[in-house]
C-alpha cells in the first residue's frame, strides 16, 4: 500500500470513528438522557409519522449504527440508513428552523448527511471489519478495483 492509500484509509478510519461517536452519543441521549417515552412524545409534537416506532427507529439506528461505523461493519449499508435518519431529522424536527443549529436548524443533520457520504461509501481500508470480510471471501481486489 503506497503512502497516499495509507493516508486515505486513516483518513476514512477516522472520519468513520467520528462519525460513529456522534451517532452512539445522540442514540445515547435519547434512550438514556431523555428516555424513550419523551422522545416518542417530542416526535409527536414535531408530527412524525408513527411517532413512538420512529423514535425507537432512530434511536436504535443511532447507537448501533455509531457502533458498527466504529468499528466499520456494513459500512455502506449503514451510511444509507444513518442518511436517511438525517433526512428524516432536517424535515421532521430542523427545517422549520432554518440553517443555523444554534436555531434548531438543519445544519448538524447536514454536515452529518455529508460525512456519512464521504466515507460511508469508500474502500474502509485495513481498519473496518468489512476489509476483512471482503478479504476472506475473496472479493478484496474487485472492491480496490472499484476505488481506484
Amino acid at each position: 500500500m503506497n503512502t497516499i492509500k495509507t493516508g486515505q484509509s486513516l483518513t476514512v478510519t477516522i472520519g468513520r470513528v467520528i462519525l460513529g461517536i456522534i451517532f452512539i452519543a445522540h442514540g445515547c441521549q435519547k434512550f438514556f438522557v431523555w428516555g424513550m417515552d419523551n422522545v416518542a412524545t417530542n416526535f409527536e409534537a414535531m408530527g412524525a409519522p408513527v411517532p413512538s416506532l420512529s423514535a425507537w427507529v432512530a434511536a436504535i439506528a443511532e447507537l448501533v449504527g455509531g457502533g458498527l461505523l466504529v468499528i466499520g461493519l456494513a459500512t455502506p449499508i449503514v451510511a444509507a440508513i444513518l442518511i436517511l435518519d438525517m433526512i428524516g431529522a432536517i424535515f421532521i424536527a430542523h427545517i422549520d428552523y432554518g440553517f443555523w443549529v444554534g436555531d434548531g436548524g438543519y445544519e448538524l443533520a447536514l454536515a452529518l448527511i455529508a460525512g456519512l457520504l464521504a466515507v460511508g461509501f469508500v474502500n474502509q481500508g485495513p481498519l473496518a471489519v468489512d476489509s476483512y470480510l471482503l478479504k476472506a471471501a475473496g472479493k478484496d481486489d474487485a472492491r480496490e478495483s472499484i476505488d481506484a
